[in-house]
């Protein structure tokens, strides 16, 4: 879009934005020192966008009927085949709506978005295909991917497939519902605060959230640059290693993939678990919505893991809970607050792959604002008005704090090699009624995040495996590892699903 040479009037109102007082004689001359930096933009606006190119052709697809998609767990499906050889032939991939696929449409969740069509596909997607899988289309996720339940996207709900009436969980709300109804065998999830392992946990399959920076970010919608992951959900741990082992390493395009550390993750299946150090973290089981049930099932994991031969004790780590919850808090509300929306998704400050097509199109939710979701919302109100009063010295401060938080697991995993707590402190909520207040909408959208989403502060990868069912609903297990140690957890969970824990 052309940057043309202010008026007089524009400029004065750009000075009094900024808080200058210029006069118009002031204001004249600032034009004149302007003019070579208006000549630089119009030299930029013709040069191409530098993009990575699109290897295999597809076609944008169609928006499924509700017979075809019973459960809303798709946004668009279109078939795109990759290589004819690699470790996923033959398997089949659905992608969060987060996610750039190229000439396929993406919402991410909100109507505000419909109608926008990506150009590029993200270094994930061209890895799936790089390899063999086959994607089927494009999964339904939360309004702008910030919820945990599964009620906010602008289509509509999408369903749990194992007990009707109750939410899949979020925000990759459609991955883990089309895995779980085996409508695909893997899925792309995203995970800010819990979006991976929050999905897996209530629809009974597993979800890894790795190591921050392990799996490039190339390609995806960001919510935060400083919490942001992306990784595998899969119906059971062997298909989550060995999707990993595709997605993960650096793309050269992603600066926030420093000393990354890759492992062959499939070599770690099929051991046992003699030896394990595994702490039980009392805190995880301590949040204030934690339901005895979930806690009873986690702990009876715990149990099997040590008649695995394991060692597994109680350990207090204090910096879970309250501390790391503060820490996440100020970082998501202002943080999201400036990337995402007032950055259009992007922000600024950062090296990699910018889509300006997707930020010219992101611009309109200001527009539309009204039809954002209610927990959007209520975390967008809460950021400006910190931000007004305190100009961002609270998300300063917590990512400062954030070094002692991390330091605080790490201290824990100097001891044990994993540590082990309940995914989410509670089982999938139902969904709420069609006429919900804001209230009743906001709450379970973000009520279950409390042993989640310190770990995207920290970065440490964690892994959310099902552990057993009560009322007819999943629970799962988390266990959490030292950063780069994937493989550790894959050894365990492979372990523990081997040992038939998690099956109805």
């Amino acid at each position: 879009m052309r940057v043309n040479q202010p008026t007089v009037d524009e400029l004065a109102g750009v000075a009094e934005q900024l808080g200058l007082h210029l006069s118009p004689a002031q204001l004249e001359e600032y034009l004149g020192l302007m003019a070579p930096t208006i000549a630089a933009y119009d030299l930029l606006e013709h040069m191409p966008d530098e993009l990575p190119r699109v290897k295999y052709p597809r076609t944008p697809g169609y928006r499924p009927s509700p017979e075809e998609n019973p459960h809303n767990g798709w946004y668009y499906k279109s078939e795109i085949r990759g290589a004819k050889s690699g470790k996923l032939k033959g398997r089949t991939f659905a992608i969060k709506d987060n996610v750039c696929v190229a000439g396929v449409p993406m919402m991410n969740g909100s109507s505000t978005l419909q109608g926008y069509v990506p150009e590029i596909d993200a270094t994930i997607v061209e890895r799936i295909l790089d390899e063999g899988g086959v994607i089927l289309g494009k999964a339904h996720c939360e309004l702008f991917c910030f919820s945990g339940g599964s009620h906010t996207n602008s289509t509509g709900v999408v369903a749990n497939p194992v007990k009707a009436g109750y939410m899949a969980g979020g925000s990759s709300s459609g991955s883990a519902a089309l895995v779980a109804a085996g409508d695909v065998d893997m899925a792309i999830g995203g995970d800010q605060a819990g979006s991976i392992r929050i999905p897996a946990a209530y629809c009974g399959v597993v979800g890894m959230k790795p190591t921050f920076g392990l799996v490039p970010y190339t390609g995806l919608m960001p919510i935060e640059a400083t919490i942001d992951h992306t990784g595998p959900i899969t119906a059971n741990v062997a298909d989550n290693a060995l999707f990993l082992e595709v997605l993960a390493g650096p793309d050269g395009l992603d600066p926030r993939q420093i000393g990354v550390k890759v492992d062959n993750y499939t070599k770690a299946l099929g051991g046992n678990v003699e030896g394990m150090r595994i702490g039980v973290v009392k805190e995880g089981f301590l949040l204030p919505n934690a339901e005895s049930d979930v806690n009873d099932l986690v702990r009876k994991g715990a149990a099997l893991f040590k008649k695995m031969g394991a060692k597994v004790e109680e350990v207090s780590v204090p910096v879970h809970g309250g501390p790391g919850q503060a820490v996440w808090s100020a970082i998501a509300h202002e943080g999201a607050l400036m990337q995402m929306m007032h950055g259009n998704g992007f922000g600024f400050n950062w090296k990699g792959v910018y889509l300006p097509s997707l930020m010219r199109a992101h611009d309109g939710w200001r527009d539309h604002a009204d039809e954002l979701s209610p927990s959007l919302k209520v975390v967008m109100l809460m950021g400006q008005y910190v931000l007004n009063r305190h100009r961002g010295q609270h998300y300063a401060k917590a990512q400062n704090v954030a070094r002692r938080i991390a330091a605080g697991y790490d201290a824990a995993l100097a001891r044990y090699d994993l540590l082990l707590m309940p995914t989410v402190p509670h089982k999938a909520s139902k969904v709420p009624p069609p006429d919900a207040g804001i209230t009743e909408i906001a709450i379970p959208a973000l009520d279950m995040i409390g042993n989640t989403s310190p770990f995207d502060v920290t970065g440490h990868p964690a892994i959310s495996i099902p552990c057993g069912f009560s009322d007819g609903l999943p629970v799962g297990l988390m266990l959490i590892g030292k950063h780069w140690q994937e493989s550790t957890i894959y050894r365990a969970a492979h372990a523990f699903e081997q040992a038939g824990a998690g099956k109805k």
